[in-house]
């Protein structure tokens, strides 16, 4: 049987990456976004290009605990191991604390916090029972690094970091590794309409190759924290 990866938001940007290296590595795949037709594309895809891939579709805005829950239900009952699980759902607001709309910060926290957290919740005893897993929490480089109009999406962020250092120190003597992912400026299509050249930003693939040595990592190890930026710098 096939080992199973859980990329959450999964059907463009780095999750979509993602769930290519893995698949093409011959992991099964269980994903979610918050649009069905998307996630149909993206079955679809797998099909035609992995044969030997299953991929389990839900769709979830995991910004809503509710929905969270839900698509944590789903992945269980396909009674199958969790190997690696990949928080990658989230959103981005850019704005001054001070000036940002009201709300702003309670969408960043339940978007890029609350779904990594609770999504975790939700399945981290299928690896704890296993005493064996992977989680990548997809954070940024404004997880530590403070800039203009980073606002309550900063704030989100060094959250997630601290979060993923958290439990790191609670599932380590499970024998389940946990990597912070800190991608600068990424050519996804949350940078649509652009005028910026290709070259200033990495290519999502390169995150998702970057994922995927860290597992490939005897069990020994773990890349406690990944810190990858354009070759120019920062935008």
């Amino acid at each position: 049987m096939n080992k199973l990866i859980v990329v959450t938001g999964g059907t463009q940007g780095i999750g979509r990456a993602v769930i290519e290296k893995f698949a093409a590595e011959g992991f099964d795949i269980a994903t979610c976004s918050r649009t069905v037709k998307t996630l149909e594309k993206l079955e679809e895809a797998m099909r035609r290009t992995y044969p030997t891939v299953k991929c389990f579709i839900k769709q979830a805005d995991l910004s809503e605990k509710k929905q969270v829950i839900s698509f944590c239900e789903f992945v269980r009952k396909l009674n199958r191991p969790v190997d690696v699980l990949v928080n990658n759902a989230g959103n981005f607001l850019p704005g001054e604390i001070s000036t940002e709309p009201e709300g702003t910060l309670e969408r960043m926290i339940n978007a890029n916090l609350y779904s990594a957290y609770n999504t975790t919740r939700g399945l981290l005893f299928l690896m704890k029972e296993k005493r064996k897993g992977h989680i990548f929490n997809l954070c940024s480089v404004a997880s530590f690094m403070a800039y203009p109009n980073g606002g309550s999406y900063a704030i989100s962020k060094f959250a997630l970091l601290g979060f993923s250092k958290c439990l790191r120190e609670e599932v380590k003597a499970f024998g389940i590794r946990v990597t912070a992912v800190m991608p600068g400026a990424t050519r996804t299509e949350s940078w649509n309409g652009t005028n910026l050249e290709e070259e200033r930003f990495m290519r999502p693939e390169d995150v998702a190759e970057t994922i995927y040595s860290a597992n490939a990592l005897s069990d020994r190890s773990v890349v406690e924290e990944i810190i990858i930026r354009p070759q120019l710098g920062d935008l």
